[in-house]
């Protein structure tokens, strides 16, 4: 018996807009793949924080 496989539903890709394709899935393609991951290893995705950086250190010299 064939084993049912799901396809992830169609949404448009984050980085371009375009329909995802499933091989890439949530991305249209493999460079919009990579202009995320490039994104991610240059810290252009960041959680807004009120600490300073000398706060930062304090607390890691302090454990």
């Amino acid at each position: 018996m064939a084993e049912i496989v799901r396809l992830k539903p169609t949404r448009p890709c984050p980085i371009c807009g375009k329909p995802s394709s499933q091989a890439h899935h949530p991305f249209c393609s493999g460079r919009c793949q990579d202009i995320d991951l490039n994104r991610w290893l240059s810290d252009a995705y960041r959680i807004p924080t009120n600490e300073t950086p000398e706060d930062a250190s304090k607390e890691d010299e302090e454990d």
